[in-house]
């Protein structure tokens, strides 16, 4: 029996999950580490915790699984995306806390430059101007620490978001590298020449020689320092999370879309080997780096899904858990008219309002609370719905199905009516963990444990969603949607 470990390392908490070779979950170990926010809107964390919570975690699941370590035929790697970390090439110490993608202290300097750069940045990286990406955090500790910028022109500084970190500090020979995904989120990497962009580097003033090496999303890149786990493991592939969740999900052939139902949704369109610009400011992103080929996705978001959720349980304090909702709404045969419009952040695409606020429409003396909580799940699939039809228009092709992962796709009701609205399948995998098979599946592809056919044999599915509801009542809600927001748009 030969085994793949993944490293989860994600926002808030750090993961090993450990798969055999037919991609069951063996074993998995997870801790949290601490978020610091030294002024508003700041987001950082101390690149030293990921590391040591993400390591522990690797002992742990290895411990627990009572397996030898030698028959870990690989690691796979995936991150949470954009966070950026600069060290010193020498002694490995960060110079500062890493800066995390929900960082907001550039978003004035992002907001500057919008009027001359939106198109050039867009068309080079596939990215809308945003202080969520990596090159303006780069950008911003090296103007804000004496002395930094001097010693990254003198190669004495390197750069690389939470996957080079972690390769960096595991790997027996300390490699400096990253994989297409990751490179595509920093706002520097030219996604047309597969190059790190040199008039951005300029634009930014970040100096080349910090930005780590970009390589496939699955080769065997280096061994682990034997310290670590007690044998040299091939290090054998590197992927940002939400492309991880697309691979994880087979979504290996052009048109193939995943969901991810969490605080937001994530969606990744797979598009193929051409490079697509968005004409409906969704992003352009590489899906991974395989075999010498590029894979490119749309990616598109909800800024609030199970958020609205805890929103119905902490706020309104209608539930007292989010299992609840499932059986409240299936508990009246609609909503009685009513629609939640849950923008507590403003609205994304297609709308693009930022001072768009939430709103409940078709209020009655009839509605009660299961109507509102049933409204809630439905505006998640409508919200989703508005996202996916701009992916369909740009990249020109029919949704087949859709796969669907996180909390929310355990919903029932919510999964069905996706199903409904879309009129379309939606299938939910056996094994939810997509990120960590995704990154589990590239890192057994690199080592021969399994190829691209196996994977889609073992690949299995918990519950396929038919659409059910009838093409003219479908298209009569998701026009009430519509009509719910124009309304709320007219009077911001």
């Amino acid at each position: 029996m030969s085994y793949i470990l993944s490293i989860d390392q994600g926002t808030s908490s750090s993961r090993a999950i450990l798969f055999d070779n037919k991609a069951q979950i063996i074993s998995t170990a997870q801790k949290e580490f601490k978020q610091y926010y030294p002024q508003q809107l700041w987001v950082e964390q101390k690149p030293k915790e990921i590391l040591q919570t993400q390591i522990q975690m690797l002992q742990e699941a290895v411990k627990k699984a009572k397996i030898d370590t030698k028959e870990i035929a690989a690691i796979g790697i995936t991150n949470q995306r954009e966070t950026a970390i600069l060290w010193d090439k020498k002694t490995g110490e960060p110079v500062y806390n890493a800066i995390v993608w929900q960082d907001k202290r550039t978003l004035d300097y992002c907001n500057s430059l919008k009027k001359n750069y939106t198109e050039i940045i867009q068309n080079k990286t596939g990215l809308i101007i945003d202080s969520y990406f990596s090159a303006t955090k780069i950008k911003w500790i090296l103007d804000n620490n004496k002395n930094l910028r001097k010693r990254a022109e003198k190669g004495e500084i390197l750069f690389g978001t939470v996957d080079s970190w972690l390769v960096w500090n595991i790997s027996k020979d300390k490699i400096h590298i990253t994989d297409y995904s990751n490179a595509s989120r920093t706002m520097l990497f030219n996604i047309n020449t597969l190059e790190w962009d040199e008039e951005l580097l300029e634009l930014f003033d970040i100096p080349k020689s910090i930005l780590p090496e970009v390589r496939n999303s699955s080769e065997i890149y280096s061994y682990t320092d034997s310290k670590i786990l007690g044998s040299e493991i091939p290090i054998a592939s590197i992927i940002g999370d939400q492309q991880s969740a697309l691979f994880g999900q087979t979504c290996f052939e052009k048109g193939m879309t995943k969901n991810t139902y969490g605080t937001g949704c994530f969606m990744l369109m797979n598009i193929g080997e051409k490079m697509q610009t968005s004409k409906h400011k969704l992003l352009t992103t590489i899906a991974w780096g395989l075999n010498g080929k590029i894979s490119y996705a749309f990616e598109g978001s909800v800024f609030m899904a199970g958020a609205s959720i805890k929103w119905l349980r902490d706020q309104l304090q209608i539930i007292k858990n989010a299992s609840e909702t499932e059986a409240l709404a299936y508990s009246v045969k609609d909503t009685h008219g009513v629609y939640v419009i849950p923008a507590f952040a403003g609205l994304g695409a297609p709308y693009w309002d930022s001072k768009a606020n939430g709103a409940v429409f078709g209020l009655t003396l009839g509605a009660t609370k299961a109507h509102i909580v049933r409204a809630t799940l439905e505006s998640i699939a409508y919200r989703s719905k508005d996202i996916l039809n701009l992916m369909e228009k740009d990249a020109q092709i029919k949704l087949p199905f859709l796969n669907v992962d996180g909390g929310a796709s355990m919903n029932q009701f919510l999964m069905q009516f996706q199903a409904d609205i879309l009129g379309i399948k939606v299938n939910r995998p056996k094994i939810n963990e997509t990120t960590a098979l995704g990154a589990a599946y590239l890192a057994g592809l690199a080592v021969g444990v399994w190829d691209i056919e196996q994977i889609k044999q073992i690949h299995t599915f918990a519950q396929k969603y038919e659409a059910k509801m009838n093409k003219k009542e479908s298209k009569e809600l998701y026009q009430g949607w519509k009509s719910a927001i124009n309304h709320l748009l007219s009077k911001v």
